[in-house]
């Protein structure tokens, strides 16, 4: 992986993971108990129900003759529900908490992510369609007391899903084409029994936090859309984009409104965003300030990192790396001058 693929899987993860869980980074806190709040594409069938989507659809411009390859890379959080079993002599028994060896376990849910790499696409070739299909699955993870009895199991599941991405290129004028990436979610799931949790029974069937990742062969490039060359302004103002904001990533090579890289994402970012240098690891929120959120997470109390750290394994990282913090390493935090620019001379 070279500079600008890091750079860009960089900032990508960190849109895959916005909201996933915020602080207080507790399954009690209330602004935790609606989640997948970006990207979420629903089952066709159920969607409607909701009022939420059941496709996401990303259009940007591509400078090309039409025999530049595009490379597609989908990518997604697919629920797991987590759920506590304590072992007794009566056998497994789901229960809602469990603390073993000094340590709590909650019932409740996480993601794991995914990816689906589509073959390459020239726009000159016409339409494509590909299925997206992650089968269902269960893992258990044992839990041992401190002489190694034991004493209960996590036991983690995912539904399967199905999706069908799209691909599709329309040509513009002056050797520009319109390309298209739409993915439906297909999944055949049944009516959630209880309308008051219709949204997160749906969302294990769900792709959530959807994002999709364009890239061009050499001798393209695509085009901004938020401040695309005059020349193409009526162009990029034809694209319609339904659940996704895409923006250039990677770093501009002297040319601010063409790049070789899209990240089309559920966040609104600005052309070739990027993760601060300083920033110690992500915090599932990327509008607050570092500085000012890690100094609540030092805050919590312990009953408080107690619940966190049984809420989800990711919670537990984000404590336990908050804590590791040198003060030089919060003090870079503060504030960074990234650049000096001289002032502008006062209208006359």
């Amino acid at each position: 992986m070279d500079a600008v693929e890091a750079a860009v899987e960089k900032i990508a993860r960190t849109c895959l993971y916005e909201g996933y869980l915020l602080w207080p980074y507790r399954r009690s806190a209330l602004k935790n108990t609606r989640r997948w709040t970006f990207g979420g594409v629903f089952p066709h069938g159920r969607a409607a129900e909701l009022g939420e989507p059941s496709r996401m659809r990303t259009e940007v411009l591509l400078a090309s003759d039409g025999t530049a390859e595009v490379f597609v890379r989908l990518r997604f959080l697919h629920v797991v529900e987590r759920q506590v079993h304590r072992l007794g002599p009566g056998g497994s028994e789901p229960v809602d908490a469990l603390t073993v060896a000094g340590r709590r376990y909650l019932t409740w849910h996480e993601a794991t992510e995914r990816a689906w790499t589509l073959a390459p696409f020239r726009p000159a070739d016409g339409p494509r369609s590909t299925t997206v299909a992650v089968p269902g699955g269960t893992a258990e993870e044992p839990l041992d007391d401190g002489d190694g009895r034991r004493a209960g199991v996590l036991v983690r599941s995912w539904r399967p899903l199905e999706g069908v991405v799209e691909l599709d290129a329309v040509p513009l004028p002056g050797d520009v084409w319109r390309v298209a990436v739409t993915l439906t979610n297909t999944t055949a799931c049944p009516p959630p029994p209880d309308p008051r949790t219709a949204r997160d029974a749906l969302a294990a069937h769900g792709f959530m936090s959807t994002h999709t990742v364009l890239r061009c062969s050499e001798g393209a490039a695509f085009v901004s859309l938020a401040d695309p060359p005059a020349p193409l302004r009526g162009a990029a103002d034809s694209c319609r984009n339904e659940g996704t904001w895409p923006v250039l990533v990677g770093r501009p090579a002297g040319d601010r409104q063409r790049a070789r890289s899209v990240l089309s994402s559920p966040v609104t970012l600005e052309d070739f965003p990027a993760v601060a240098p300083e920033s110690p690891g992500d915090l599932f929120d990327g509008g607050e300030i570092d500085q000012l959120l890690i100094l609540s997470v030092l805050s919590l109390t312990p009953r408080e990192q107690e619940e966190a750290r049984a809420s989800d394994p990711r919670a537990r990282e984000i404590l336990d790396r908050c804590a590791a913090l040198s003060a030089d390493e919060l003090m870079a935090l503060h504030g960074t001058i990234r650049e000096f620019r001289p002032p502008k001379e006062a209208a006359p």
